[in-house]
């Protein structure tokens, strides 16, 4: 019997090292491929929409190129298959199906090439569905390693979140909140590791905050006014939501892909030409009023244009990703929730005389549309404050990320994730 538990135990301690080595390899190839595609999307983009200020030619020739070349690359290079984002991931952790190797350079390139030649989304799920690739495709290439493949798979997604947003907690509530839904001790050694080694490149390349703002202090009276925002969070993720599933689904019935080309590219332009913010994943944009909201007085003009933007940005992005555009509505929630925050906090401060602080609006407002768009609310937390590396808004913004989340799903209990026909009676 001692002999019988000695192997059993040397054979648990081996597949425990070779679970260490591989959550190693795995975190840092995850790390790697996320900030490759962070860096150089970041480059491209402000180069790409330069040319567009200074031409404005190239708000119709950038969205046709771009989805033109990610259709014959998936036409020709890629299989002839269609990327379905995260719900790839769902099918691979729930089934015996596995993510073939190709996704890696397939939602590298198309996810990089939507975003730089103006697709109104972002490289988020590129990434995810990418670096979750890796995970699955470690699983198996060694048979101790069969049984974990949802852990593995979650390990390559936490590190790939944790680069893009340089926060590890994140990372991680993001794989147990959206991916897996379940703890298990191999769980949290793999996507320990994943995201210490991911967290310790981005801290050798000395990586910036996204977004540098400066947080002073928060007040009590500000409550009412942050659940009411959460509220309207709640409402707009719907709206977000909607919009994607409609017009995924009425693309869906055009035979011809150029033709949801064509159509795809003439919102894409004319959108854009007439507001720009809504080029790319719109950082740019955030950046931007960042850096004016406290002078921001509102004005019929500017209600109207911010009113204009947050109707929009659903629906360009919808058509973006049915047209052929690869992302998803990471980026998207965060860009409404910024500027859902700005008109609240600037229609209060304008018209009832509150004088709320608008940098908190936005900030809160970033964290509370992403949690009721992917139904994560603790993700969307620890995300936006490594965005801004600052936690001084913690306990606001977990109380509207649950109010937003319950609001969006007392709405619709779906995300984009979660939907699927079948579910509709």
């Amino acid at each position: 019997m001692n002999k019988t538990a000695q192997i059993k135990k040397n054979h648990q301690l081996i597949k425990f090292r070779k679970l260490v080595i591989v959550s190693i390899l795995i975190g840092f190839l995850s790390a790697f491929l996320g900030i490759s595609l962070k860096k150089i999307t970041e480059y491209y983009e402000e180069i790409f929409f330069h040319e567009v200020s200074v031409n404005p030619f190239f708000y119709i020739l950038f969205p046709v190129f771009g989805l033109s070349v990610i259709y014959f690359l998936r036409q020709y290079l890629f299989k002839k298959k269609e990327n379905k984002g995260i719900k790839e991931v769902f099918e691979s952790t729930k089934t015996t199906k596995n993510l073939p190797s190709y996704k890696i350079p397939s939602h590298f390139i198309n996810g990089l090439l939507t975003v730089i030649f103006g697709g109104s989304t972002g490289i988020e799920v590129s990434t995810v569905v990418a670096t979750a690739t890796i995970g699955s495709v470690a699983h198996e290439k060694e048979n101790v390693f069969r049984q974990y493949k949802t852990e593995l798979i979650c390990a390559g997604v936490a590190a790939g979140v944790t680069a893009l947003f340089s926060s590890p907690i994140a990372g991680i509530l993001f794989a147990f909140e959206v991916i897996s839904r379940k703890v298990t001790r191999a769980f949290i050694i793999s996507n320990v590791i994943a995201v210490s080694i991911a967290f310790g490149l981005l801290t050798i390349l000395k990586e910036e905050p996204l977004f540098a703002v400066s947080i002073a202090t928060w007040h009590l009276k500000a409550i009412p006014y942050f659940i009411l925002l959460g509220i309207l969070a709640g409402i707009n993720s719907v709206y977000l939501t909607k919009c994607v599933l409609f017009f995924k689904s009425q693309f869906s019935k055009i035979e011809r892909h150029y033709y949801k080309i064509l159509i795809g590219s003439v919102v894409l332009s004319v959108s854009l030409f007439f507001f720009p913010q809504l080029y790319g994943e719109g950082y740019h944009a955030i950046k931007g009023i960042f850096g004016t909201s406290s002078q921001t007085q509102l004005t019929i003009t500017l209600g109207l244009t911010f009113i204009a933007i947050l109707i929009l940005k659903p629906i360009v992005t919808s058509i973006t990703l049915a047209s052929g555009g690869d992302g998803g509505v990471f980026a998207p929630s965060l860009f409404i929730g910024a500027f859902l925050g700005l008109l609240l906090a600037s229609v209060l401060n304008s018209f009832f005389n509150v004088n709320v602080i608008p940098v908190n609006f936005m900030i809160i407002g970033m964290a509370a549309v992403l949690s009721a768009s992917i139904h994560a609310p603790f993700t969307a937390i620890f995300l936006v404050c490594g965005l801004t590396n600052d936690y001084t808004l913690f306990l606001p913004i977990l109380v509207v990320c649950l109010i937003s989340k319950y609001t969006a799903k007392k709405i619709y209990p779906y995300t984009v994730y979660s939907y699927s026909p079948s579910l509709i009676k």
